[in-house]
């Protein structure tokens, strides 16, 4: 049996305190300023447009939990961790994560938690359940920052029989991973399909990307959209999580029926093992799709093979994703 631990507690007590004062630090550039040299709390303070006991406070505390370093000469710098995943300058920041994951329908899930766990089911009057709500907006311009390695070893998997013709990228959002697809080849046809509102931050990122032309966009909502078929590759994002498992079985037959035979679906996802606690990441996550939907959850490998085999797909194998907590579950026609 382990020792008492009050430090676990006191911690656990005052963890907002470390979504709070990262979202600050983002909010007021703070790793802008150390990726500009500033190093002292003034000359942070200075460029950041803040006060002095107010940016060596919390520069302090982001030293305290790990995320910059300060000195015996009291000067703060990057660790390893924010220069590549917190300096703006950096291709793999996870800054612009901040407007949605701490957004306030999120942060309201957190202050209802104790209703929602009584009822089984998020107390949330809108919650993030598939619908088509203003966070996806949020969604897809700033997540992209997480799923660029997702979005590549999803293309090797799915381009591992030849490159793919037809690809649907369902739930398209920032458009990351359809392009990942759409750069490997450019003979590649992505069908992208969104809601209206999120379809419109796709086009300005395929336009971006110069693909353009290798697009089609498809508005409206997996559940009712025409799907077309003759798919090679379906890709099925963080999608499932929001639904029960009955809910889940519905989209798996539709998407189905929208492949060729020996086609295959990516679905890319948290996935606990069978024991729900472990990873913590993936077994986690359990708790977030709880406090934010009806219904949804974190699903095990052995769920998936239910869904899916109920649905028709054979061939499912798991992988474990490069550089991301997720897992990328493949299943064949």
């Amino acid at each position: 049996m382990s020792e008492p631990n009050p430090g676990l507690v006191w911690d656990t007590l005052t963890a907002h305190h470390r979504s709070a004062a990262l979202r600050a630090a983002v909010q007021l550039n703070v790793f802008g300023a150390l990726s500009a040299g500033h190093a002292t709390a003034q000359a942070i303070a200075q460029f950041c447009g803040a006060s002095e006991r107010g940016i060596r406070i919390l520069c302090d505390y982001l030293t305290i939990v790990g995320l910059i370093a300060k000195s015996a000469e009291g000067q703060y710098a990057h660790t390893a961790s924010s220069a590549v995943f917190l300096a703006p300058d950096s291709p793999a920041s996870m800054a612009p994560t901040v407007p949605f994951l701490l957004n306030a329908k999120i942060l309201r899930a957190s202050d209802v938690l104790t209703e929602t766990i009584r009822r089984g089911q998020t107390a949330l009057e809108e919650p993030l359940a598939g619908e088509e709500v203003t966070e996806w907006v949020t969604f897809a311009e700033s997540m992209h920052p997480m799923m660029g390695a997702a979005a590549e070893f999803m293309a090797e998997v799915g381009s591992r029989g030849g490159a793919p013709a037809k690809v649907l990228d369902v739930a398209a959002s920032h458009g990351l991973f359809g392009l990942a697809f759409a750069h490997r080849n450019a003979a590649t046809k992505i069908v992208a399909l969104d809601f209206p509102s999120v379809l419109d931050v796709t086009r300005v990122k395929v336009a971006a990307a110069g693909r353009a032309g290798q697009y089609e966009f498809l508005p409206g909502s997996a559940f009712t959209v025409d799907l077309g078929t003759g798919y090679d590759v379906i890709l099925v994002t963080n999608l499932y999580h929001h639904f029960d498992m009955p809910t889940c079985e519905t989209l798996m037959r539709r998407f189905h029926a929208a492949l060729k035979p020996g086609g295959m679906m990516l679905t890319l996802e948290m996935v606990p093992n069978e024991d729900r606690i472990s990873p913590p990441a993936p077994a986690a996550f359990s708790l977030m799709m709880l406090a934010n939907t009806p219904a949804g959850d974190a699903f095990t490998l052995s769920e998936y093979q239910q869904m899916l085999a109920a649905a028709g797909f054979g061939g499912v194998e798991k992988h474990d994703v490069p550089q991301s907590p997720q897992q990328l579950v493949v299943a064949v026609k």
